[in-house]
Parts: C-alpha cells; sequence; structure tokens
C-alpha cells in the first residue's frame, strides 16, 4: 500500500498538481487505507500541532523584515557601501554582487527577496562594466543563494523544525558554508574578469567611501543586531525574528522615511500572501512526516543499507543526487517534508552530524532554486529585470558547476560545517 501511496504522489507531480495535493492526497489515503483504526481527527490534529511550533514564528517575521527592506533602501546603501570599497578591485563590480546578496541575504535569509531587492541596481552596473549579459543574470541568481546559507535563513529554521536540531548550531555552520560558496562564486567572477578583460570601476575616494559607510551604518546595524543577539544568548532566533521587523519599520518608516503606513500595508498584504503558502505546506508537510513515522520507513531504509552494507560516504553520495533531481522540478520546502522525515533518522544512525547533514541538504536545496526547469530563482529574476529566462539559463550553468564542486567538499569535510558551532559550544 505504501508503494502505491508513493506511486500516486509521484503521478500528481508529474500531472502538475499543487504540492498541497501531492503531499495531502496520500497522507489521508493513508489514515484509510494502512491506518484504518486511527481516529479521523488525527490527520487535523497533526495539521495544527505540526505548525504550532514557536521556532516557526521567526518564518512570518523575517518573511515580513525582508519585503520591508527590499521595497525600502537598505537593499541599495548596502550595495553601495561594497560597491565603494570592492569596485576598483578586479572583478569588482562582480564582487560587489556577490558580497551584497551576502550582506543583504544576513537580514533577509530569503534568496527571491534578496534577486528582487538588489537585482534591479546591480544588472546596469555589471553590464555598464562590460559583463556578458547572461553572466550578469546568471551571477544574480546564483549570488542570492547565499541568502538560504547565511543566516537567519528560513530554509534552515524549517529544517531545525523539522529534526530538532539546535537553530543557532544550524545558523553557525551556514555563516562559514555561505562564505566558501561566496568565495568560490568570486573566485570564478576573477577568472571572467581577466578572461574577458572586464576594466575595473574607478577608485572611490576616502570621502566617498565615508559618505556610503555613514549611508548606511543603520542597515548594517540590522545583522550585527540579529546575529549578535542570537548568539549572545540575548534572544532567541523567534525573538530576533520580531526584533528584525520592528527595527525595519523603524529604519524605513521613521528615519529613512523610505515607506509610508500605506506602503507598510501594502507589503504586509504581499508577505501575507508568501506565509500562508508556505504555512499550509508546513501543516500538511506535518502530517505526512506522522504518517512515514508510523510506517516505519525510516527503520525500513536503514535495514536496506545496512543490507547492502552502505557507509555515510556513499549515502551522502546517493542523497546528493536525489535532492540535486528533486530540485529542478520540487520547491525547496516541499523537497524537505518530504524527504527528510525518512532520510534524516538513517543519516544519524550513520553517524553523520545533523548540523552537517543540514547544510548539506540546504546546499542542495540552494543549487535546485537555479537549475532548470523550474528553479523559483531564474524565474524570479526574469521577471524581475524583464529579461527571458532562455538567457538566465543559458548563464547559470557555471556557476551550477561551481556550486556543485563546493557540495562535494561540503559533504566530504564535514569540520567545514561543524567547526564554528562547536567553537561556539552548539
Amino acid at each position: 500500500m505504501l508503494i502505491l501511496l508513493c506511486i500516486l504522489a509521484a503521478l500528481f507531480l508529474v500531472l502538475g498538481f499543487e504540492m498541497l495535493l501531492v503531499m495531502g492526497v496520500p497522507s489521508v489515503l493513508a489514515r484509510f487505507a494502512q491506518f484504518p483504526n486511527l481516529p479521523e481527527i488525527v490527520i487535523a490534529q497533526k495539521m495544527v500541532g505540526g505548525v504550532n511550533v514557536g521556532t516557526l514564528l521567526a518564518i512570518p517575521f523575517f518573511i515580513f523584515a525582508a519585503d520591508l527592506m527590499a521595497h525600502g533602501t537598505i537593499a541599495e546603501r548596502l550595495m553601495n557601501l561594497v560597491k565603494k570599497n570592492l569596485g576598483h578591485r578586479t572583478g569588482g563590480i562582480g564582487h560587489t554582487t556577490v558580497v551584497s546578496c551576502m550582506a543583504f541575504g544576513s537580514v533577509c535569509g530569503s534568496a527571491p527577496a534578496t534577486v528582487a531587492a538588489l537585482g534591479r541596481f546591480l544588472h546596469p552596473e555589471l553590464v555598464r562594466a562590460g559583463y556578458k549579459e547572461r553572466f550578469s543574470l546568471g551571477l544574480i541568481a546564483s549570488s542570492a543563494e547565499c541568502a538560504l546559507l547565511i543566516p537567519p535563513s528560513i530554509t534552515l529554521l524549517v529544517y531545525a523544525w523539522l529534526t530538532g536540531t539546535s537553530v543557532a548550531a544550524l545558523f553557525a555552520g551556514g555563516l562559514v558554508v555561505g562564505i566558501v560558496l561566496a568565495i568560490a562564486f568570486m573566485i570564478y567572477v576573477t577568472i571572467v574578469t581577466r578572461r574577458d578583460g572586464i576594466q575595473t570601476a574607478p577608485r572611490a575616494s576616502a570621502a566617498e567611501r565615508w559618505e556610503a559607510v555613514k549611508a548606511s551604518v543603520l542597515a548594517l546595524g540590522m545583522p550585527v543586531i540579529i546575529l549578535g543577539g542570537i548568539y549572545s544568548g540575548f534572544f532567541t532566533a523567534t525573538e530576533a525574528a520580531a526584533v528584525a521587523v520592528a527595527y525595519a519599520l523603524l529604519v524605513e518608516v521613521g528615519i529613512y522615511r523610505q515607506l509610508g503606513w500605506r506602503d507598510v500595508m501594502r507589503v504586509a498584504e504581499q508577505s501575507a500572501l508568501t506565509i500562508v503558502a508556505i504555512f499550509i505546506l508546513l501543516a500538511v508537510g506535518s502530517v505526512l512526516s506522522y504518517f512515514i513515522t508510523l510506517a516505519r520507513l525510516p527503520d525500513q531504509l536503514l535495514m536496506l543499507l545496512s543490507a547492502w552494507d552502505v557507509n555515510w560516504v556513499v549515502f551522502l553520495l546517493v542523497i546528493n543526487v536525489v535532492l540535486l533531481v528533486a530540485g529542478m522540478f520540487v520547491d525547496p520546502n516541499s523537497i524537505m517534508l518530504i524527504l527528510l522525515p525518512a532520510v534524516f533518522p538513517v543519516a544519524t544512525a550513520l553517524g553523520i552530524d545533523p548540523v552537517h547533514f543540514g547544510l548539506v541538504v540546504c546546499l542542495n536545496i540552494c543549487i535546485g532554486m537555479i537549475t532548470p526547469p523550474f528553479g523559483l530563482d531564474l524565474f524570479v529574476t526574469s521577471s524581475s529585470l524583464r529579461k527571458p529566462v532562455e538567457t538566465v539559463i543559458a548563464g547559470i550553468w557555471p556557476f551550477v558547476l561551481t556550486n556543485i564542486a563546493v557540495l562535494l567538499v561540503i559533504s566530504y569535510v564535514p569540520s567545514i560545517s561543524t567547526a564554528l558551532p562547536r567553537l561556539l559550544g552548539y
């Protein structure tokens, strides 16, 4: 029966059904077909109870804060600061793109929000500097991935909720992995810059750099408050998310006066639609996770791997392939909701550190965000910059290969992900 339900879910996915139905219909059928003695109310209880978790409150707060900053001036000020300090170096505008996306990612946690907020500023600068159109689009879409790794990351919050892993430990590991990925992108930018003979921007004067610092000091306060508060133990990730909203409102409405209260209400409406879509998936996913556990699927997988004498090295290779393929067709949250309940217990049984495994999963999801045919960031880049999606896809492949190279390093050198969390005592 379990196999038939998996086939049904795959059929729904191929036919283009919403992920709500792909996960929900097999879950409901499992209750009647495989667990008929369970009370009917258990599905509603699991849906409500699954999302009635304090950690998940951070998601709507971070989404709202990200949308406020995307519609305000924080994103532009952060980009200008990086440009004034890096623009004159070899590959300066390209490096500005990568670092700006890292900086904005450290205050929003959302890759699509990073593309929408920074793309309209970065794309003209890259083209003006002499970079090819497809390279510029590919760099913007790829650099936004860092927002999924650099804390606060909504993807890591969902992983923490599903697996019970420490949010602070995941954030610490994500910071290191995000920096490693950014360095890899910057190396590729340098290679392209030298190969194509791209000219550097004029060196900014000391006065111009100082003006950029003064203009962005409040924008820089956001990551300092969020990360400093979490790692110092002053507040939790959920409290940090609430502080992020309050700070964004204070800066954008009260100090910069870029947004009025009517603008705030429009942003809140936009954020609410995104939040509702995410939480419906999380609620249905919690039911799916419950029936996967009842069906003892993790135990069956572990017995199968033990019979085949599979070690953690081969297991991670298989997981990477599965996640890379899944990322081409399924959105990130759905991937984790479907796969993690089954594979996470197996990973821990094989001795894989939960933080290390979380960063491997998250990096795979980053790649899925830019992988055709359905990578979300490809379409966000296309729509926000009004460029054909085919052009974005044409420029994305070198960055996909760079991602895969970094993924292999992160997968098989666990200390990259775990060293900082352990140093901080998590």
